[in-house]
């Protein structure tokens, strides 16, 4: 299992998507997001990526250097189409596209569709929290990826459907950032890929039983994602739902169907971006975040808990220690990120 320092991967990572087409400016862009990822610890959103994302180049279904289209703008509304483009590239353009008008207005609301993979929505968070600007944002997976049955069923439904809520304070940010699913479809694969068993309370086979076998998601007859939720996973499914219907009806993208591939290939989504200043005052909303956080820390600990951890926290931690102890690289994963650099004509050292 190899590790490499970020400072390492980026320079790998670019120069592949490079090879694959990619402009220089928008493959840098999709390096910092993919390592980042794998920084702040989630691994299915990383440089895993990188051998999908090319395959998706050289069939044409992503397109390199696609141009983010505004299909109707409002002073307070974005509606965009990412002309199929990389997610992370489109995802940023519309945001700061968004960040000028919640500035201007307090609020303003953007859509994407026809997208590649956004990667994780945090990221845009973390973005909109370094203007002291609050953020919501939600995708689906665009028609496809439906790898998530209701509660009781056996056969995949919708997808895993991710929310992220973003608040500033005067320090660091409380981000919040989950699918709607038990598991990211990532998370999944990672295993698959590291050829190791799932944990329990993930996956369904096929029959509707428990399993964590993570190679039920990608071969026949397929598996299913559960909903979050443990016992109440009706409200997880519900919230799922409920995100689709908003992503896909709202972007003018489509929502989960039949008509579309149980594979994934890219996202609809939907951002909101609030600016405290035109609401109970940005000095009003940091001095609320920061004494509620504040508060929540300062709850007394049950035996053995270190610390009470917000939302954000385990990213940060993750990122401070994979910045000093580099980024390791699961074997399977590495070996599909060399078959690609080969085809790339990139050479790699690791």
């Amino acid at each position: 299992m190899p590790t490499l320092s970020a400072a390492t991967l980026a320079p790998i990572v670019q120069s592949m998507f490079e090879a694959a087409g990619v402009p220089a400016e928008d493959a840098a862009v999709v390096a910092h997001s993919l390592i980042d990822a794998n920084l702040c610890g989630h691994d299915s959103h990383g440089v895993m990526r990188v051998p999908q994302y090319v395959e998706f180049l050289k069939k044409g279904t992503y397109r390199a250097g696609a141009p983010l289209t505004v299909v109707d703008e409002t002073p307070a509304v974005v509606v965009a189409d990412g002309n199929w483009g990389l997610g992370q590239v489109q995802a940023h353009r519309l945001l700061g596209r968004l960040i000028p008008k919640a500035q201007a207005l307090g609020v303003a609301a953007g859509t994407l569709r026809n997208c590649g993979h956004t990667g994780r929505l945090g990221e845009y968070a973390e973005t909109a929290a370094r203007d002291k600007l609050a953020f919501f944002g939600a995708v689906n997976s665009h028609g496809a990826g439906r790898r998530v049955a209701p509660p009781g069923g056996k056969e995949g439904r919708i997808s895993t459907n991710p929310i992220c809520l973003g608040a500033p304070t005067s320090g660091d940010p409380v981000v919040l950032d989950f699918g709607t699913s038990a598991v990211a479809e990532g998370k999944v694969r990672a295993q698959f890929q590291k050829k190791e068993p799932a944990p329990p309370g993930w996956l369904v086979d096929s029959t509707g039983e428990p399993t964590t076998d993570p190679g039920v998601l990608y071969a026949d007859p397929r598996g299913c994602i559960l909903p979050f939720g443990g016992a109440q996973m009706y409200k997880g499914f519900g919230l799922g739902l409920l995100l689709d219907l908003l992503c896909g009806g709202l972007s003018g993208g489509p929502c989960s169907s039949p008509a579309f591939p149980i594979a994934g290939q890219g996202n609809t989504a939907v951002f909101v971006v609030f600016d405290p200043r035109h609401f109970g005052g940005t000095e009003h909303f940091v001095t609320q975040t920061d004494g509620l956080t504040e508060y929540v820390r300062s709850c007394p600990r049950a035996d053995g808990v270190a610390a009470i951890t917000l939302p954000g926290d385990p990213e940060r931690t993750a990122k401070a220690e994979r910045t000093a102890a580099g980024i390791s690289i699961p074997d399977g994963t590495w070996e599909l990120i060399v078959k690609t650099a080969t085809e790339l004509g990139v050479t790699l050292t690791a």
